[in-house]
């Protein structure tokens, strides 16, 4: 555990380091989320089926997988900015590339290259987060983020589907292009380095390798990687069959489903925020087991409203919106619990977090769109899938009693 002497504090106000951190955070749901409701524009506009399209999501997320992968790592040995910079202008050239792509190949090739650049905000930020707070506050750091980086899920549906009405779907990119090059400034002008020059990892492939080792041998780790990547899995079944199933299925205009889609988000972030509230009187580890709780319940009837159309509309909806918001009460809490042992190597435990929850989040959207069959069936047997073995592994790899808990105001 890093001592108060060895910890940075951060140079700038609170309120100004929460936008920034959630700015450089929004890569992910800006890339994915903004372009959705332009997926039957782009299937017509390539000559390709809309599964096709679909695709473009796993290739991204799978991306992201493999870039987070590295620049945790990296991150710990050369410090925090350099990364984030790289990255922020790989994000921008490949926007550019999908802007001008004339097939599903170029694009899928872009959007590989634009996830490769977009993983560095997500896994770079989570080892600042630690660098400057503890389990506690970092927990509440990330409910924080997600109120911020929430808006991007809901607004970039909303700005797609404008986009779409007036630039086509290509000026969507153009968008992101613009994104990606301010995101950079930023890192350059307002973002000061949270890794000390002293506490820095040294050492080859070798010590990465060692470390990743002792991670993934590290059973309570293990249980919470599984278990966050599970949550990852259900988000991104919902974010690939989303647009297929509302607007396919049921028949919504673009921008009526931005609206759900926004509607959805703000589940995710509402959660997000109560929970930190909630912090103030229960432990961090009672609030993820009742979350991950309620998730497994609601999964459950929500594959059975997919496979039987139980309920049409109105149902799915109620589900997806239960499911969402218990999702959001668990990414903070499950981030904060699997980094707390490692604040000396804060990047390379981001790093496995996120790409163990990359890999199966696109893992689970590559499923969603080859079982894509017009109906909702394919999008909620796979939420169900994903929230059910979390469930299991959270309680079989991480249980409670095995976990001392700082945090617990109740006692």
């Amino acid at each position: 555990m890093t001592s108060d002497a060895q910890r940075t504090t951060p140079t700038m106000p609170h309120g100004r380091l929460v936008l920034l951190l959630g700015a450089l955070t929004a890569f992910a749901p800006l890339a994915i989320d903004m372009y959705l409701p332009a997926f039957p524009a782009i299937a017509h506009d390539l000559r390709v089926e809309v599964g096709a399209v679909e695709f473009t999501v796993s290739v991204f997320l799978a991306g992201m997988a493999v870039a987070q992968a590295f620049y945790g790592p990296v991150a710990d040995r050369i410090g925090r900015r350099a990364p984030l910079f790289a990255g922020a202008l790989l994000f921008a050239l490949a926007a550019v590339g999908c802007a001008r792509a004339q097939g599903i190949g170029a694009l899928l090739a872009w959007r590989l290259v634009m996830a490769l650049g977009g993983g560095a905000g997500l896994v770079v930020t989570r080892a600042v987060v630690r660098d400057w707070f503890e389990v506690s506050d970092a927990a509440r750091m990330f409910a924080q983020l997600m109120l911020v980086m929430g808006a991007a899920p809901i607004l970039a549906p909303l700005l797609g589907g404008q986009l779409l009405r007036l630039t086509g779907w290509r000026g969507i990119f153009v968008v992101l292009t613009v994104f990606g090059l301010l995101c950079a400034a930023l890192v350059v002008f307002a973002l000061p380095e949270s890794l000390r020059p002293e506490r820095r990892v040294h050492g080859g492939l070798g010590a990465v390798l060692r470390g990743y080792g002792r991670m993934l041998t590290h059973r309570r780790f293990v249980g919470y990687a599984a278990a966050a990547a599970c949550a990852s899995g259900v988000l991104f079944a919902y974010i690939t069959g989303a647009s297929a199933v509302f607007i396919g299925h049921y028949g919504m205009s673009p921008q009526k489903f931005a609206l759900v889609f926004g509607l959805n988000s703000l589940a995710v972030i509402g959660a997000a925020q109560l929970n930190r509230i909630l912090l103030l009187r229960h432990s961090l580890r009672t609030l993820l087991s009742r979350a991950y709780a309620l998730l497994a319940v609601t999964v459950m009837l929500l594959a059975l409203a997919g496979a039987t159309g139980w309920g049409g509309l109105p149902a799915l909806m109620v589900l997806l919106f239960v499911t969402l918001a218990a999702a959001g009460s668990i990414f903070p809490n499950i981030a904060a619990l699997a980094m707390e042992p490692y604040a000396e190597a804060a990047g390379s435990a981001s790093s496995v977090l996120g790409t163990a929850q990359y890999v199966l989040g696109g893992t689970a959207g590559a499923l969603v769109g080859l079982r894509h069959d017009g109906t909702a069936g394919p999008m909620t047997a796979t939420i169900a899938v994903s929230g059910l073995i979390g469930w299991l592994a959270l309680r079989t790899l991480a249980p409670k009693d095995e976990i001392q808990d700082s945090t617990d105001r109740t006692k």
